[in-house]
């Protein structure tokens, strides 16, 4: 059973330690709450480096992905959202859209995105791994900490616990 996070209690107990994401995500996914430490992925619009970390370990982790705000196709779908439930992935917040939303609502990963958009991305091989990345007002460093439910998204330089 995946650890359940309450962004305002978290918000409310470590106010100096947090910084909001604008709102701007919604959420998807079969986890109304995750969290996790942050590994960095910035592309356009080419998804390879998210395909190649869904293959790698990611218990206790969460990806970020800064795909540059882009509506024009999707990042993620059915088929590397259930590779990164099978490598223990906590979740993916995703600065751009996903697609078979009806399969990844089904699945135990937490997933935060823009939109949802039906045409699948670019596949070149370009993008940069674990790069600090901006958006929403905030700068994801990886090795920090993310926590994400219906409330928004927040994060830390260091892990956070739900108070009493």
């Amino acid at each position: 059973m995946s650890q359940t996070y309450i962004t305002p209690d978290l918000c409310d107990a470590y106010p100096e330690l947090v910084r909001v994401l604008d709102p701007m995500f919604s959420n998807f996914g079969g986890r109304e709450s995750f969290g996790g430490q942050v590994v960095t992925i910035k592309c356009f619009e080419d998804n390879s480096l998210v395909k190649a970390e869904v293959e790698k370990p990611g218990e206790g982790k969460v990806m970020v992905v800064d795909a540059g705000g882009s509506l024009r196709c999707a990042m993620l779908g059915d088929m590397l959202a259930e590779k990164a439930v099978q490598n223990g992935w906590e979740g993916v917040i995703m600065y751009g859209c996903i697609r078979d939303v009806d399969v990844i609502n089904e699945l135990d990963l937490g997933v935060q995105a823009l939109a949802t958009h039906p045409k699948k991305s670019e596949k070149r091989g370009v993008g940069e791994y674990q790069v600090p990345v901006t958006f929403g007002g905030v700068t994801f460093h990886p090795g920090e900490y993310v926590y994400a439910d219906n409330n928004g998204v927040l994060v830390s330089a260091q892990p956070l616990s739900m108070p009493e």
